[in-house]
């Protein structure tokens, strides 16, 4: 039997090839695409489950608010993790890691090479995290000072070998430090990549019992059985115990008061799992995904799938004329129905599997170009993925039977005296189904093209926003500590050149992740009620007009002001939270001089000179917060202000410059432009996503819409006829064909429109500064959907209208 299906079914496929074509080129692309964000959306729930005690392992995140200013961060204290383990049995095993903002410089033979993947981390690295070594003892890799354990790539690329241990890299031109271990690369799913891991014992920040301050990423290790909500519930105790006795002795405050004034210090566990999708703070160790995409892409699979199972109901509905009196011969003859039911689903089953052949085709076609668009490096590799083969299989027959489950009912459903007779009323008005279900894909299609112009609109919003300082034409060289004290000389040589208009050196730049946060009090008491908490860069008088910006009241630094040794310039975002509306000459007062470090027991003196307009250091997503520039040193980063049609000529100098002064240290330089964009590259990516999505849905629908007008055409062949004998012109037939179409296509509209406008509201929430959804993002995409449904009509109805009526009515 199955035999005498299967070969009923090819014959069937070879008579219509055209509808055969359409039907697996739908299914295949409705499944291709299923499948590329299957693989998506698994890579990106795969994210450090390679580490064995994975469900065990969490971080200590912070929830903190002083100073009018609510902080939300991946860091805490360094006692943090050493006091867990001492004070809760619970916890099994922790580590530690600290970063730094500048790269460090390791010497490979006369040459200095840039390493910015960097980490110092606690000896217990490896008791928590799975990283495997290929070469040394991974319980005393990182226990001495000065000891540093490196990934395979780094040890051939400074040693020529991966067996490196004993070995010694130079870091900074004079730091030894002796390879204890070298471990495999680490794995692409991974919330932070690290190639040189360097011993905490040669942290030159190390800390002892500083509970106030917060750079530490705290990672811990629970015991089997432990219930991380039971700590979670203790970490107020602990601040109680450590923390404020800290706090209240440097602010002169009790805990009580403290927190009456609105100021708060949480702690909290996030489970290792959920970093990657759930984590946006400050200072993550790498850029996270989003669940949010996860989530919007796994319904673009579902219902674009759902659209080719749709495309293949209506298409073969539309050949049910054409097959009604084989359905009634056959069951003339003898045939059961439910014979005639195992056809028709051996046939769909057939046109999936052969969809499922060319979806792999496609995928391994479009893969690469899809890693491209979302930054993955995702492999095929069926034959060693077994168990997807099965799932594949599943999906195959799961939608061969839902796809055909209603053409093989309705077909078999046909009575036999009717159809010999000529007598069907499966006309296109009563076709309800198949008109809800055009309405169905044409509101998916819809709603995603309003998502896209959205996401696009943002993304042009955010390249082209005023965001307060010009980031066109401006240079930026790193790591020009190494120069000392001539990155003044440097400076001063940078202006000589032809094309440079200003320069600045400075580590803190708007475009990076160089940030100081401190507390400022409005009185010498230092009293907490009247703190403030803000951003404090040191910056040169060569800072503000160099990057363009603009100031709002007061005066820039001038060197020929002495006393602007004190001075310091605020944002109007500083302004706001002080809560005056006279902020020239008010004094600020600081527990640290931030020119010399630390000075206990005395209190720095600021005097405000200047307001400058407010302008974006942080992502859009976030409102610009308090900030205050003072005259200091932080040479990290040399800026250049430009203006040249020769910029490779400049680009040169600038080179030859830099290696005059500094011989042995790379060259390092990004444009300050590219690095604003990098900030927004999640929301480039997924916006391309959503484009390329939304184009497959776009096109798998006018198949359907296609498979539609091909059923109309079909049911009124003899109606087209009679019109044309009767002097109907063929623009006539192409308007009584396209007219209940296009309504359909209006009807999407109403409905997909507010549901667009409810999802793309939400997704701007997430900007503090965002686009507003005009209406004419909606006639927009109305006016693009009502076009490529009226080309995909018409050039069916322009056929049918075109069709020789003689034939049509030469049997009547």
């Amino acid at each position: 039997m199955l035999k005498n299906y299967l070969i009923v079914a090819f014959r069937n496929l070879w008579k219509n090839k055209g509808f055969s074509a359409i039907n697996i080129a739908g299914l295949a692309v409705g499944l291709a695409t299923c499948l590329l964000i299957l693989f998506f959306v698994l890579d990106e729930l795969g994210y450090d489950r390679y580490n064995e005690k994975a469900d065990r392992i969490y971080r200590v995140d912070a929830d903190l608010r002083f100073g009018g200013n609510h902080f939300v961060l991946a860091v805490d204290p360094d006692p943090m993790g050493p006091t867990l383990k001492k004070d809760y049995p619970e916890v099994e095993q922790y580590v530690r890691f600290r970063g730094y903002w500048n790269s460090f410089l390791v010497r490979k033979d006369n040459q200095n090479i840039q390493e910015n993947n960097v980490i110092y981390a606690d000896s217990t690295l490896f008791d928590v995290f799975t990283l495997p070594m290929i070469q040394g003892d991974p319980k005393t890799a990182l226990v001495a000072p000065s000891s540093v354990v490196i990934t395979e790539s780094v040890a051939r690329r400074y040693f020529n070998t991966d067996q490196a241990v004993g070995r010694v890299l130079t870091v900074n031109d004079s730091v030894p430090y002796k390879v204890t271990g070298v471990i495999r690369d680490m794995p692409t799913q991974s919330h932070f990549h690290f190639d040189i891991f360097i011993s905490m014992a040669s942290n030159p920040d190390s800390r002892q019992n500083i509970w106030v301050s917060n750079n530490y990423n705290t990672y811990i290790v629970l015991r089997k059985g432990a219930d991380p909500k039971r700590l979670d519930a203790q970490f107020d105790g602990l601040v109680d115990r450590y923390l404020m006795p800290q706090a209240a002795q440097i602010l002169n405050i009790s805990a009580d008061a403290f927190r009456k004034q609105g100021n708060f210090a949480h702690y909290m566990l996030t489970p290792l799992t959920s970093i990657h999708l759930h984590s946006n703070k400050t200072a993550e160790l790498g850029a996270n995904g989003d669940i949010q995409y996860i989530y919007i892409f796994s319904a673009a699979a579902l219902f674009i799938l759902l659209i080719a199972c749709v495309n293949f109901m209506n298409l073969s509905t539309a050949r049910s004329a054409g097959r009604a009196k084989e359905v009634g011969v056959r069951k003339t003859l003898g045939s059961l129905r439910q014979n005639l039911i195992g056809q028709f689903l051996t046939e769909s089953i057939l046109v999936s599997l052969m969809s499922l052949v060319l979806a792999m085709l496609l995928v391994e076609l479009a893969l690469g170009s899809f890693n491209h668009l979302a930054g993955k490096d995702m492999q095929l590799h069926l034959l060693d993925r077994p168990g997807l083969i099965g799932v594949l299989l599943g999906i195959a027959l799961v939608v061969g039977l839902l796809a055909g489950a209603y053409p093989a009912f309705y077909l078999s459903s046909f009575r036999p005296i009717k159809v010999l007779k000529g007598v069907l009323s499966t006309g296109f008005r009563t076709g309800w189904l198949r008109s809800t279900l055009v309405v169905f894909q044409f509101s998916i299609s819809i709603f995603l093209i309003v998502g896209t112009v959205v996401i696009y609109n943002q993304l042009q919003f955010i390249r082209h926003k005023d965001v307060g300082f010009n980031r066109e034409q401006v240079l930026i060289v790193s790591n020009t500590q190494v120069l000392g004290k001539q990155a003044t000389v440097f400076r001063n040589e940078l202006l000589r050149l032809g094309g440079v208009e200003d320069v600045t050196v400075t580590g803190y730049l708007p475009t990076s992740s160089n940030r100081d946060d401190n507390p400022l009090f409005q009185d010498a008491t230092l009293d907490p009620k009247k703190a403030i908490s803000l951003q404090i860069w040191g910056v040169d008088e060569h800072y503000i007009p160099t990057l363009g910006m603009r100031m709002s009241e007061g005066r820039n630094f001038s060197s020929q002001f002495p006393t602007d040794s004190i001075g310091i310039i605020v944002n109007e975002a500083a302004v706001r939270l002080l809560g005056t509306t006279r902020p020239l000459d008010k004094n600020l007062y600081a527990l640290r001089d931030f020119r010399g470090g630390n000075a206990p027991g005395n209190v720095q003196t600021l005097h405000i000179i200047g307001v400058v307009k407010d302008f974006n250091f942080n992502s859009l997503r976030e409102v610009v917060t308090p900030l205050a520039l003072y005259v200091g040193s932080a040479p990290g980063g040399v800026a250049i202000r430009m203006h040249t049609n020769d910029l490779p000529g400049l680009l040169d100098r600038v080179r030859n410059l830099w290696t005059s002064m500094a011989p042995s240290q790379p060259f390092s330089y990004s444009f300050m432009d590219d690095d604003f964009n990098r900030i927004y590259a999640s929301e480039q990516r997924m916006g391309g996503i959503a484009l390329f999505f939304a184009s497959l849905a776009i096109f798998v629908a006018c198949l359907g819409l296609f498979g539609l007008v091909t059923y109309a055409a079909e049911q009124r062949t003899k109606e087209v006829g009679i019109r044309k004998v009767l002097g109907a012109s063929v623009a006539n037939i192409v308007t009584l064909l396209s007219r209940d179409f296009l309504g359909l296509v209006v009807v999407s509209l109403l409905i997909a429109f507010p549901l667009a406008w409810w999802a793309m509201h939400h997704w701007l929430e997430d900007f503090a500064y965002h686009v507003s959804i005009g209406w004419w993002v909606f006639a927009a995409s109305g006016a693009m959907a009502l076009l490529i449904a009226l080309g995909t009509v018409s050039f069916q109805a322009i056929k049918a209208a075109l069709a020789n009526p003689v034939k049509s009515l030469r049997t009547e």
